[in-house]
């Protein structure tokens, strides 16, 4: 598209495109209510949190942050951090724990506002695609073994997450039988909507139909065995649902680990989440990522002192966002806009939903980021990315998510120096930039280009004047990874949506499989 045809912004956007934002922003609020409300319970929040979240992301942070189309709001991938911060901080008390990591959020906000200003958001392109997904994958994991418990109908015993895990045979012995038909029921639709041609989002019908079962079964009269309910307990008045933080634990390095957990994993999703939205927008348009990682630490710090959760730029409900229709970031704006008006008018509605439903939308959250699916696309790229990427999960499930990435990245590491590459390539790569009498740039690449040394190449790239043909030459090159062959794929998808023109030539080297963006070796007679 030209760029005359793209929608504009500010207040000429909203007059412009109101027609497509609103109707979208509306169906986005639908999927996102009962998805604040179950990540806010999974994070062992309130579940005022996540709606707060939701508000504050929509209304505020749609007008100050750097992207189109994305949705920001709590999502399923900090549960994690959040869960563990409040455990570990809390130390028992559910309440203290949770104004303990209302402080770490407003510290992390912090931290996220100065990465922003410093222009650091680039630095996600140092984790490896494959950590970053078995990352994920161990979240979804986690997900799913403690949210089995609450279709069930059964409140664990506290503990680890393999004591979680441990306790699933005893709440399938002890289940009740009436939240488990409400969440399988809601399991099922989800599975099954997607066949269905209509616009009503699936987790809408998982909550009708389950606040219908629950009043059918007299769920609100009833309680588990260790006296829990099995509605969502809000305040009749929402705004007696703030709570404020607690700074008396920030001397402490349980405190500093919530901290650097919520900002690097919160930042980490968030840019790699509105990078992937950029490649939905139909039009094209390329979000300013540090001043949209400022926002949204903008609005972690105001969330934090409330008490919200830490929001991100979600990717799920961007996508659904864009599937709507959605032209400018007046959607987001409008999604939180039909938040705050649902909790301020219809409140006691959110007291009838039953927690089996919000557990069955979290599953199914879980599973589709571990599915089997994961890790077969994974293994499709290479042997080595499928090591990387199952090392990270067990990293995560057997100390914890920092731990897990650290582990990962270490391990692509050696992958790098066992395949031969120099100690001192690795984070430092060598490259040629040359403009032909023709015009032509020829990027030439020297050694080894890998996700950890890549930044220069990116930023050299980055300012190439546009319309311009641009020759990536791999003739020199010894190794060249999978995220650096992702990042000339997007790269050159991006310069030919703007006018100019890529190829690749002199590519005498092996893959290690047969995807198009695998990692790249010097042939072995040219090692020789």
């Amino acid at each position: 598209m030209n760029k005359h045809a793209l929608p504009q912004t500010g207040l000429a956007g909203l007059t412009e495109n109101w027609r497509n934002d609103v109707p979208s922003g509306f169906l986005v609020f639908l999927i996102a209510l009962p998805l604040c409300l179950g990540i806010s319970l999974a994070s062992g929040f309130p579940p005022s949190a996540g709606i707060i979240t939701a508000i504050i992301g929509g209304v505020l942070v749609s007008r100050i942050g750097g992207s189109y189309l994305t949705i920001n709001g709590p999502a399923a991938g900090l549960i994690v951090v959040v869960l563990a911060a409040v455990q570990g901080l809390g130390e028992g008390d559910a309440l203290a724990g949770y104004r303990y990591t209302l402080a770490a959020i407003v510290v992390a906000s912090v931290v996220q506002v100065l990465m922003g200003f410093f222009k650091l958001g680039r630095l996600s392109s140092f984790f490896p695609a494959s950590v970053v997904h078995g990352m994920l994958a161990a979240i979804g994991l986690i997900i799913m073994a403690t949210q089995t418990h609450v279709m069930l109908g059964v409140t664990p015993n506290p503990g680890s997450l393999l004591s979680i895990i441990a306790q699933i045979p005893q709440s399938l012995l002890n289940m009740n039988t009436q939240t488990v038909l409400i969440s399988f029921l809601g399991l099922e639709i989800l599975v099954l909507w997607p066949l269905i041609n209509t616009r009503i989002p699936a987790p809408v019908i998982v909550v009708l139909l389950g606040m219908l079962f629950a009043w059918h079964f007299g769920l609100d009269q009833q309680t588990t065995a260790a006296g829990a309910g099995y509605l969502v307990a809000i305040p009749d008045n929402f705004l007696a649902g703030f709570y404020f933080p607690d700074f008396s634990k920030i001397t402490t390095p349980a405190f500093w680990e919530a901290v650097l957990s919520i900002s690097l994993v919160g930042s980490l999703e968030s840019l790699l989440s509105a990078a992937a939205v950029d490649k939905l927008d139909p039009y094209k348009r390329c979000s300013d990522l540090d001043r949209d990682l400022t926002a949204v630490g903008i609005g972690n710090f105001i969330s934090g002192l409330i008490g919200g959760l830490p929001m991100i730029a979600e990717i799920v409900r961007s996508s659904a966002n864009i599937d709507n229709g959605a032209k400018t970031a007046w959607a987001n704006f409008f999604h939180g806009l039909f938040v705050l008006l649902f909790v301020a008018l219809f409140a006691g509605l959110i007291q009838r939903i039953p927690l089996a439903s919000l557990a069955a939308l979290l599953v199914y959250t879980g599973y589709r980021l571990a599915s089997p699916k994961a890790f077969a696309q994974v293994e499709n790229i290479g042997k080595e990315q499928l090591l990387m990427f199952v090392v990270t999960i067990i990293g995560v499930l057997a100390v914890d998510l920092l731990a897990g990435v650290a582990l990962g990245i270490i391990v692509k590491l050696a992958i790098s120096l066992l395949r031969g590459v120099w100690p001192s390539n690795l984070f430092k790569i060598h490259f040629t930039v040359a403009q032909q009498a023709d015009g032509t740039w020829v990027v030439k690449l020297l050694g080894s280009a890998l996700f950890s040394n890549f930044l220069p190449l990116k930023q050299a790239l980055a300012r190439l004047d546009k319309g311009k043909t641009i020759i990536f030459d791999f003739s020199d090159g010894y190794l060249i990874d999978h995220t650096v062959m992702a990042f000339i794929h997007d790269f050159r998808l991006n310069y030919e949506a703007q006018g100019g023109q890529c190829r690749k030539t002199s590519q005498a080297l092996e893959t290690f499989s047969d995807h198009a963006l695998a990692a790249r070796l010097m042939t072995a007679d040219d090692r020789k």
